[in-house]
């Protein structure tokens, strides 16, 4: 029976280059692999022609013999199935390793017994008054946890893992598929070695047991929004007796009914009444610290205006130090006037000039020259 041509069963022109040639074999070996086609003896012997084209096609001395006489030019002793014997070598066992090292679950890699277990989540919320101060916290954390019964090993006590017979405890095996030799995870024992054959019974031989655990948890002074705590080792156990994963505590501090955060320093709007800010008096703030401090406001005090209350804001995390405390004045405007206020009011301003008001006086001044240009 003739063979295919090579170029042809490729699917590739005979100018074909090194780079399309390998992109078409790694397109045809993934879908007639025997591992995607168990049982299929036709994938099979496909799966062999195109290894069987791609070893000629990809060495230039054997491409340029093909060209010139053929398939002939393999024949009486040398085939493409004598170059083949060099798979195991060259550049072909890296490009089989990369088409399906991933399908094999990694060539030459033993995964082992010891699995490092899965790092966990927690959300703490706190108030801005413990994010001042600091705080020790207990949490409730669902995890799993190291079986005490077998001490992880996952067996019975008195008795222990056996020696996988399938793989004779190194955890991978090998079949052969014409040409090559294809090593995969063992299916017996995924990869660990050995097996349980007498597992123990409270954790049915896994080792590990979900618990709800009780842990302290140190929120520092000065903690910001979003930031995350990891404690190393606090996460799940292990498969096995691996290494525990770690447990991250992500904190959100809530919003405060008087200050609004940003970095270290505070911010506060405080409303005063609009004879306060025309004549001047004073108020007291209440700080984070659980003092009082008193504001002075200066005769005239605009809406917007600020003070800085030095070192009233919040700890700087891990230092000494402590940000500022800023508040704002809004000035009210009065409602709900009575009869006598509002005669004494219209008193007033009938009785006002420019310079008790120079911002709103200067800014209808500017706005008439801007319109007597316009009309000009």
């Amino acid at each position: 029976m003739a063979k295919t041509d090579y170029y042809e069963l490729l699917g590739v022109g005979r100018d074909v280059g090194e780079k399309e040639l390998k992109s078409a074999f790694r397109k045809m070996a993934m879908q007639y692999h025997p591992d995607r086609n168990p049982g299929d003896t036709a994938a099979e012997a496909k799966f062999k022609e195109i290894n069987e084209a791609y070893e000629v096609l990809r060495d230039p001395q054997k491409r340029g013999a093909y060209d010139r006489f053929g398939h002939s030019a393999f024949e009486n002793g040398h085939g493409a199935g004598a170059g083949a014997a060099g798979f195991g070598a060259g550049g072909f066992s890296d490009i089989f390793e990369d088409i399906f090292g991933e399908m094999m679950g990694g060539r030459g890699r033993r995964s082992g017994g010891r699995e490092r277990g899965a790092d966990l989540r927690y959300n703490m919320e706190v108030t801005l008054e413990e994010a001042w101060q600091g705080k020790t916290a207990e949490i409730q954390v669902p995890t799993a946890m190291t079986c005490e019964v077998c001490s992880g090993s996952g067996s019975k006590p008195g008795s222990q893992p056996k020696t996988c017979a399938t793989c004779s405890g190194s955890g991978r095996v090998r079949a052969q598929q014409g040409f090559f030799s294809i090593e995969r995870t063992c299916p017996n024992c995924q990869g660990r070695g050995e097996v349980i054959s007498d597992p123990c019974a409270d954790c049915h031989g896994q080792g590990r047991v979900t618990r709800e655990r009780e842990l302290s948890i140190n929120i520092p002074a000065g903690i910001e929004d979003g930031v995350r705590i990891r404690l190393g080792g606090e996460g799940e156990a292990g498969a096995r007796g691996g290494p525990p994963g770690d447990l991250y505590i992500f904190v959100t501090v809530k919003p405060h009914e008087f200050f609004q955060r940003d970095g270290a320093d505070l911010f506060c709007r405080i409303p005063v009444s609009m004879t306060t800010a025309a004549l001047g008096g004073q108020f007291e703030v209440a700080t984070m610290d659980g003092t009082k401090s008193r504001v002075k406001v200066p005769e005239g005090t605009q809406t917007g205006k600020q003070f800085r209350l030095k070192g009233k804001g919040m700890p700087v995390l891990r230092s000494n130090n402590f940000g500022d405390l800023y508040i704002q004045v809004v000035t009210e405007t009065p409602q709900k006037l009575t009869k006598r206020q509002r005669e004494l009011l219209e008193e007033f301003d009938q009785i006002s000039s420019e310079h008790n008001s120079p911002e709103s006086a200067g800014f209808f001044s500017r706005m008439k020259s801007f319109l007597d240009g316009l009309a000009e």
